[in-house]
């Protein structure tokens, strides 16, 4: 049987002796509760940050208002900022965030609901992807919550990152 992504993710931190952070906007909080779902997170999990609004952004992870007045909250720019944030401010040596428009409503022409970045924050640089799902809101949270397990899971396995 294959292990899920968070017990194999959970595996490599712990080889490694890595310690992980995470930043949520539109899945607020699903991915750290994915994290912590395996016995003994607390060996690499320092902690997550659920920062919806702007101000949350700003506040709790660093992330200046020049970007998200420039690009956004559901930006490239944007989930660095946040990745890099919850690294420095939880003391991680990797953090992954999320910032999408869930849905239903929200969406505009050039993000349309469902657009979704993720980013990714290690010492040695950061990285992003996009997706866009096409599912209700429910399913656009778990997909990004995967999308980023899996991005974390490609960093620690040598994979091609953008």
């Amino acid at each position: 049987m294959e292990e899920s992504p968070e017990i194999l993710l959970g595996h490599l931190l712990r080889q490694r002796r890595l310690s992980l952070a995470t930043a949520e906007s539109c899945t607020g909080g699903l991915l750290a509760d994915r994290i912590t779902d395996v016995p003994g997170a607390s060996d690499y999990f320092c902690g997550g940050i659920v920062a919806y609004a702007y101000e949350a952004k700003v506040g709790l992870l660093q992330v200046s208002w020049d970007i998200l007045r420039a690009y956004g909250a559901v930006s490239r720019e944007t989930v660095i900022a946040m990745a890099r944030g919850a690294r420095i401010a939880l003391g991680a040596d990797l953090a992954v965030s999320i910032s999408g428009i869930a849905g239903p409503g929200g969406g505009l022409p050039d993000k349309p609901v469902g657009t979704t970045w993720i980013g990714l924050s290690a010492t040695e640089g950061d990285w992003a992807r996009k997706f866009i799902w096409d599912a209700d809101r429910r399913q656009n949270k778990i997909q990004s919550a995967e999308a980023a397990l899996r991005f974390l899971l490609d960093y620690l396995q040598g994979q091609p990152l953008e």
